[in-house]
């Protein structure tokens, strides 16, 4: 009698959130195609709870863009804060900052699963003006606001800027090589962070994966979640991810830009912080490589 395969028992859990919404037009679909679709794919890919972080500005009365974000919420995941009009902190003063925030704060604070999450725009978060980040910091904490930080990271938005580009010139893309760029580098960031975390705080917090509303994410969600659980990676929730000690430190750095991993591991002089592929000279080499055809 054959003995049943062992139980591999690991300590790697990644959550899922995605950013812009609602985004502008993509490379492949329509823009109501896409919420659809990424909705479908989150439950195929067995996502029960994903965070969706929110830009009210970008919608309007003329447009189906509330009723897709209501369709996140309805089908269970979790709205966040993204500014209304995405604002990126070291370009704007304090005060517009915070009251983008309060605007996008209004249009959310009613609607269904919503999180009292904020997440920066561009990951900005004052980068080397110290003043500039504290007084946001200090004004998140008043309005009762937690900083929806990031992990993991692999530029999709770039991936989906060249190919929308890609796609205006005309170009030829190998479809095929594009899911497979796109799989493997969110595989190889998890591992990365997974392993800066593990050197900087001597053990495995859950994971926050970055995307944004993307036609790549919409048509490759469930091709990600199932590479990920071949590398022993348990999908949790935005709610379980947001739990997590990691969630309640604030490191102090001289350029506060990126993933919470990076500047925890910066704030303790942890060596080689940053994913290769985030390098945008890297992934246009690759993309020209591996996606666009002669």
């Amino acid at each position: 009698m054959a003995l049943p395969p062992p139980v591999m028992i690991t300590d790697k859990r990644i959550a899922f959130s995605f950013d812009d919404a609602p985004r502008g037009t993509g490379a492949f679909l329509e823009p109501d195609e896409r919420p659809r679709l990424l909705i479908e794919a989150l439950k195929t890919a067995g996502i029960e709870q994903a965070a969706f972080f929110i830009n009210p500005g970008r919608i309007s009365a003329h447009d189906n863009d509330a009723a897709d974000i209501a369709a996140y919420a309805k089908a269970g995941h979790v709205l966040g804060n993204h500014t209304a009009s995405h604002s990126k902190l070291s370009a704007v003063s304090t005060g517009a900052f915070l009251a983008d925030i309060d605007a996008a704060e209004n249009w959310l604070k009613d609607k269904p699963n919503y999180r009292p999450w904020f997440r920066f725009p561009f990951l900005d978060e004052g980068r080397k003006n110290r003043v500039k980040r504290d007084a946001v910091r200090a004004g998140l904490k008043r309005r009762g606001l937690m900083n929806g930080y990031v992990t993991v990271d692999a530029s999709d938005w770039y991936m989906e800027d060249m190919a929308i580009s890609a796609a205006k010139a005309g170009k030829l893309m190998n479809w095929n090589a594009l899911r497979d760029l796109f799989v493997e580098s969110y595989v190889q960031s998890a591992e990365f962070s997974d392993d800066l975390a593990r050197r900087t705080l001597d053990r495995a917090p859950v994971q926050m994966i970055l995307l944004h509303e993307t036609d790549l994410a919409a048509l490759f969600l469930d091709d990600l979640a199932v590479a990920l659980k071949k590398q022993g990676w348990t999908i949790v929730t935005a709610d379980e991810a947001y739990r997590d000690p990691i969630a309640n430190m604030e490191p102090d750095v001289d350029f506060a830009d990126g993933t919470r991993t990076q500047m925890l591991a910066a704030e303790r002089n942890i060596g080689n912080r940053w994913y290769r592929r985030n390098d945008q000279k890297v992934a246009k080499k690759l993309f020209a490589a591996r996606v666009l055809r002669d």
